[in-house]
């Protein structure tokens, strides 16, 4: 008998040229059993003009990127704002969190720039969250209204006193999760997928990429 063809899969653009996210997205997929979805990066598409990300909040910030996107596309599109929120600083870097040192990304000098304000600040308050807001827009068919989820996922610890490990990215060499003593960069993927912001972000939309594949 002819084999049965299988179903075309849901391209789905992630906002990102870090392909980190993309290896992350594929494994909660795979964790969640969802089929049928195959996550696009930004530098598999041709270029298109950016929103500043201007918002006061995460969530609005993944809106801009996911908007935006999608309308470049036509495709579905995941956007992520993340960033860790120290509770000595009042929640700072927050929004400023990947450009801190004032340079876009540059991991090492934002990192360093953080333990630098922490110097003084004693163990027992070196509290903190990283935090992540995942937005993903679906186009609306025949260009319709489009449909809009935003989630959010958290992960307290506290701030270390110096690096540690060579995994993850941004500040994990910084940051011991509550309930550990290794940083997050110290983490196995896997580890830091079931317990980090991003993972549990990606996860609450799970039932959303997965209705988006069976369509």
């Amino acid at each position: 008998m002819p084999e049965t063809a299988s179903a075309p899969e849901t391209r789905v653009l992630v906002a990102s040229r870090n392909p980190k996210k993309l290896r992350e997205l594929r494994r909660v997929l795979d964790a969640a059993g969802v089929v049928g979805i195959e996550p696009v990066g930004l530098d598999e598409i041709p270029p298109y003009p950016e929103t500043p990300e201007t918002g006061a909040t995460f969530e609005e910030n993944a809106l801009i990127k996911a908007r935006d996107g999608a309308a470049a596309s036509g495709m579905p599109c995941i956007a992520d704002d993340s960033g860790i929120a120290v509770d000595a600083l009042s929640g700072m870097p927050g929004v400023l969190s990947a450009r801190w040192s004032g340079r876009h990304g540059a991991d090492a000098a934002n990192t360093a720039l953080l333990l630098a304000q922490l110097t003084d600040v004693p163990d027992d308050r070196r509290g903190g969250a990283f935090v992540s807001a995942c937005a993903l827009v679906v186009p609306g068919p025949d260009g319709g209204e489009a449909e809009e989820i935003v989630v959010r996922g958290e992960w307290r610890g506290r701030i270390a006193r110096e690096p540690r490990g060579d995994g993850g990215f941004g500040y994990d060499p910084v940051f011991v999760p509550d309930d550990d003593t290794r940083s997050a960069a110290e983490l196995t993927p896997e580890e830091k997928d079931a317990r980090s912001h991003r993972g549990a972000a990606l996860t609450r939309l799970v039932p959303a990429l997965r209705a988006l594949a069976q369509r």
